[in-house]
């Protein structure tokens, strides 16, 4: 069977995603974060990375493209909606639950492997 663009391009973007967030998940870490999963899939959608540090649990999702400024606006309202329909139900596996602190974090990564963090970025959706 023929590998065909499209097949090519979709292992292209598989793999830059892998790598963007392995430069988010050590740059969390090196703030002293612990990575909790890696895309966690809920009923409610799926979530790049969730993390934790004193307490408080970080949802991030991971975004790339050739700027930031390009990366930030593929999050869409839709998306935004799904990622914390899905952050709601893995409050639900803590101790806690829903009452566990937490935030929704946007992390860019640009098409040199820079990384930018948008931290509380959800607070309009």
């Amino acid at each position: 069977m023929p590998i065909t663009d499209r097949c090519l391009r979709g292992q292209r973007n598989f793999h830059a995603g892998r790598a963007a967030e392995d430069i988010v998940a050590r740059r969390y870490e090196a703030q002293g974060h612990r990575v909790l999963a890696r895309r966690w899939r809920g009923q409610g959608g799926e979530i790049d990375l969730v993390t934790i540090r004193d307490g408080e649990v970080s949802f991030i999702e991971v975004k790339t493209s050739r700027d930031f400024a390009q990366a930030a606006w593929s999050l869409g309202r839709r998306q935004m909606r799904r990622i914390l329909a899905a952050g709601e139900e893995f409050l639900g596996t803590q101790s806690r639950g829903s009452l566990t602190p937490c935030r929704f974090d946007l992390a860019l990564v640009d098409g040199r492997g820079a990384c930018e963090i948008v931290e509380n970025a959800f607070l309009d959706a």
